[in-house]
């Protein structure tokens, strides 16, 4: 495999359908044409399948590390059940816990994730739920206000990586004001400039500054930051302000490149987010889109000297990631077991301040 080849495979977590992994998936895996995968409620729900998900992907890519992830925020966004901890929403997490419980849910979380064999859970959700017509974020969010969603966010953060999963704020540079689901069509928020970096900007100038490890691009135009593109495609954004502005020195991730409110193809959108600043390109579902999306990559690296730096400079934060996290999920089942066996204390703590919380009509 060409440099150029090896390079541009560091940038693409896909995901596949099915209770194992997809003979098609594992060889992409083995030939270095993604840097991991990210799975859902489609792959299974209890923990030893997904287990057997990460077990199967770490022996595919050998020697090399991979982004294992699953999005577990708590709440209304969990994909696997229990005996793992089960979270409530950040909102009443925030709103029940004093911060170093919430750091110590946060850990002890993240402590049977690794065990299963994830690398990160995609969270925390930075964004501020300012709108209360948001469709998609809502009670995601740690507060409606930065002053109220920061200090948890950041708590829940430092727990994620006590426990050795990294964390990733998202979803730069803000969700919550929106009307729309990026899922479904692309939001546009027209804020002025000043609210925008007092309100949605806020929390990840706080991360930046906490050196969390890495971030997520929101699919949304803010007209005071860039009146053209959603931030996923926006240099203006990714790197100007990211970068630039709030000196972020971690990963970014795209959001799923898939979504409704990119509706370019992904070949185009694979290559504009790369260019744009993202590190690391999510592709969820479609092993074709993904395969189109590595080869836009490894063509544009190719016929551009300037995008070829791009992509080395996205494929070393890529490659210092992995090693700083590697997964490393339990050699055996009983293993597995005893690792999941052990967040009784925690888990009474948390019912106990829900419990209060409600009795608070909270």
């Amino acid at each position: 495999m060409g440099s150029e080849s090896s390079a541009c495979g560091d940038l693409i977590v896909g995901g596949y359908h099915g209770e194992a992994p997809t003979p098609r998936f594992t060889a992409a895996i083995a030939r270095g044409e993604r840097a991991g995968a990210i799975l859902f409620k489609r792959n299974g729900r209890a923990p030893i399948e997904m287990w057997r998900h990460t077990r199967a992907l770490t022996e595919a890519a050998g020697d090399r590390r991979l982004v294992l992830a699953v999005d577990q925020e708590g709440g209304r966004v969990e994909r696997i059940g229990p005996p793992l901890l089960q979270l409530p929403a950040a909102r009443r997490l925030a709103a029940a816990c004093e911060l170093p419980l919430v750091e110590l849910v946060a850990e002890t979380q993240a402590r049977e994730l690794a065990a299963v064999g994830f690398s990160t859970s995609f969270a925390p959700v930075l964004d501020v739920a300012s709108e209360p017509k948001n469709p998609i974020i809502g009670d995601r969010a740690f507060g409606e206000t930065a002053e109220a969603a920061i200090p948890a966010a950041l708590a829940f953060a430092r727990g994620l990586e006590r426990g050795r999963i990294f964390a990733c704020g998202k979803h730069f540079p803000g969700h919550g004001a929106t009307q729309q689901d990026s899922h479904l069509e692309l939001p546009v928020v027209s804020r002025a400039e000043a609210a925008v970096r007092a309100v949605d900007v806020e929390p990840f100038a706080r991360a930046a500054a906490a050196a969390m490890p890495a971030m997520m691009s929101a699919h949304v135009v803010f007209t005071a930051l860039d009146p053209e593109r959603p931030a996923t495609l926006s240099r203006a954004i990714c790197t100007d302000l990211l970068r630039g502005e709030l000196r972020f020195t971690g990963v970014l991730f795209s959001d799923d490149l898939e979504m409704k409110a990119l509706t370019q193809p992904v070949e185009e959108t694979a290559v504009l987010a790369v260019a744009a600043g993202c590190d690391m390109l999510l592709v969820c579902s479609d092993e074709d889109a993904q395969d189109r999306a590595y080869a836009a990559l490894v063509r544009e690296a190719e016929r551009s000297e300037a995008f070829r730096a791009r992509v080395a400079e996205a494929a070393a934060r890529s490659r210092d990631l992995r090693e700083r996290f590697a997964p490393a999920p339990c050699r055996t089942e009983a293993e597995l077991a005893d690792a999941l066996g052990r967040h009784e204390a925690v888990g009474k703590a948390l019912a106990e301040r829900l419990e209060a919380l409600a009795a608070r009509g909270g």
